[in-house]
């Protein structure tokens, strides 16, 4: 029997066989992986996980119902986490490097990535992930474009980024009302370095809180009495928060960072 979806849970199941063999194709899952799928669903996906033979496949399935359903299903081939993936310990990622898979649940999508963003317990090989398709040009906006925002720098900050596909509502059951897109997220060899991830959040959030100001306002709140240095970071009291590439807010952090010791 077919569980029904859960709409309150943001519940749509991904079926298209097409769909699914281009996530597998992108995630060249190898015997030495650790696999991470979130909202797996009824396993449309999962058992293309378990061909690819990985080391150990977790799965974090909020809903307690599907969950069984999995475990009926695989067994012991799959290792069921039954909680809800903002509210996952940083002991389970202490210690692994994970290749993370998952359609997300579209109402948590931008908090779960930017929670892993910032996360510095979590290690990753890649994420292939879908988001609802207005989302995923966010993530991949240019700076300069009515797109560019904070979840624009907090994931380009660690990962680059690109488009796989983008997904047509009757790919899923029920049909959501919007388009998808499947991202690739791979490291990058180099990242700035900043000392706490938790200030690009701050920073960043502050910024966008007004997108359309200028961003004299947001540096006289972050930098209160303390003279900030325009120039050295070649951005203007006029610009606003679009105007500002990633880099230059990574600077910003470094310059908060130094004046807050």
């Amino acid at each position: 029997m077919q569980l029904k979806p859960k709409k309150s849970l943001g519940q749509n199941f991904l079926h298209d066989k097409n769909i699914i063999d281009k996530i597998i194709q992108a995630s060249e899952i190898n015997n030495k992986d650790i696999v991470l799928e979130i909202g797996p669903g009824t396993g449309n996906l999962t058992k293309f996980i378990i061909n690819q033979k990985p080391k150990k496949l977790y799965v974090i399935e909020k809903d307690f119902r599907l969950a069984q359903d999995l475990e009926k299903k695989f067994l012991k081939k799959i290792n069921i986490i039954v909680n809800d993936v903002l509210k996952i310990p940083n002991e389970f990622y202490s210690g692994k490097k994970f290749l993370i898979l998952g359609n997300l649940p579209y109402n948590i999508s931008t908090k779960v990535l930017s929670m892993w963003c910032l996360k510095d317990e979590l290690k990753v090989s890649k994420m292939i992930l879908m988001f609802q398709k207005e989302v995923a040009d966010r993530i991949t906006a240019d700076v300069n474009s009515r797109e560019y925002s904070r979840i624009t720098i907090l994931s380009n900050w660690k990962f680059d980024v690109k488009k796989i596909i983008d997904v047509k509502p009757n790919s899923f059951f029920p049909k959501p009302k919007v388009n998808s897109t499947v991202l690739e997220f791979t490291p990058k060899k180099k990242i700035h370095q900043i000392k706490d991830p938790k200030n690009l959040e701050k920073i960043t959030r502050v910024f966008f809180s007004q997108r359309r100001k200028m961003i004299k306002k947001p540096i006289k709140i972050l930098f209160k009495n303390n003279k900030f240095n325009f120039n050295k970071i070649n951005i203007k009291p006029s610009d606003r928060p679009q105007n500002i590439n990633i880099n230059k807010y990574l600077k910003i952090v470094n310059e908060y960072e130094l004046l807050r010791n």
